[in-house]
């Protein structure tokens, strides 16, 4: 069979505009094996000019767009992780920061606390007190050591499911939190976690499958008031709760950590 040529298909098309028929009966019967019939029946060949109309143009138009798409998903995906990774120290003076992101990383660590830095430290620090909302990127199991240490205007966090740790002093020194949502997934708080969470009043851990605290992790939290901890819990640092006067009465020893989880169990 020959090839058609759009320019055979141009010439039918034509002769078939109602536009061009002179007279003529409108149900006059096309012959078969006549030009008409020929040409409509004929399927352009692949690789034609008309390629770009056939199913097998289209199905390998939509691959193409799809593959694409996956490459630069994949691009984003590592181009986000890369800027979120960024120090709080490396973000320009005059750039906002409303919020922090947390990746699962340490943050600032002993690099803004005991580092030989000072004076970047205590910039780092100021700008902390800047933050007031956290956001957890999908798919991290750890909230970073000091993650959030001194954001002090930070009032509210939700740690989302999946998160099984809170690192070292991530909340610390965050005075004006008040409400923490912890995850059923928690597994560990870690040290000094929400030390001098002064606004604190509320925790409650007894839906998660928390097994460790450590040691001073919500030391002097002045407002703290009730704490609700789950069977799971097996190990619990020294001085978890010094100077919380509102939750652990007197007569009860701070030091002694059998005696405040069988007092904290007794009020839930």
């Amino acid at each position: 069979m020959s090839k058609r040529t759009s320019e055979d298909f141009e010439n039918v098309i034509e002769t078939l505009d109602p536009n061009n028929l002179e007279g003529g009966d409108d149900e006059e019967e096309v012959s078969e094996g006549s030009e008409l019939d020929s040409a409509a029946d004929v399927t352009p060949a692949i690789g034609g000019d008309d390629f770009m109309h056939t199913d097998d143009f289209r199905r390998l138009f939509v691959g193409f767009v799809m593959v694409d798409t996956l490459v630069a998903m994949r691009w984003l995906e590592r181009k986000w992780h890369k800027v979120v990774e960024k120090k709080l120290t490396e973000l320009e003076g005059d750039e906002p920061f409303g919020e922090i992101i947390v990746h699962g990383g340490n943050d600032m660590s002993i690099y803004i606390c005991y580092g030989s830095y000072e004076e970047a430290a205590s910039a780092a620090r100021e700008r902390m007190k800047e933050v007031t909302k956290v956001v957890f990127l999908l798919n991290i199991t750890k909230v970073g050591d000091y993650a959030c240490y001194v954001a002090s205007m930070l009032i509210v966090v939700d740690i989302p499911e999946g998160i099984t740790i809170i690192g070292e002093c991530s909340f610390k020194s965050c005075y004006s939190l008040s409400n923490v949502k912890f995850p059923k997934s928690l597994t560990s708080i870690g040290h000094h976690s929400f030390e001098e969470c002064y606004s604190l009043e509320k925790v409650d851990l007894l839906h998660t499958n928390v097994q460790k605290i450590g040691q001073f992790a919500f030391c002097n939290c002045r407002s703290l008031r009730e704490m609700k901890v789950p069977d799971s819990l097996q190990n619990f640092g020294i001085d978890v709760f010094w100077c919380c006067s509102k939750l652990v009465p007197s007569n009860v020893d701070v030091e002694d950590n059998n005696a405040v989880v069988t007092y904290l169990r007794s009020k839930q």
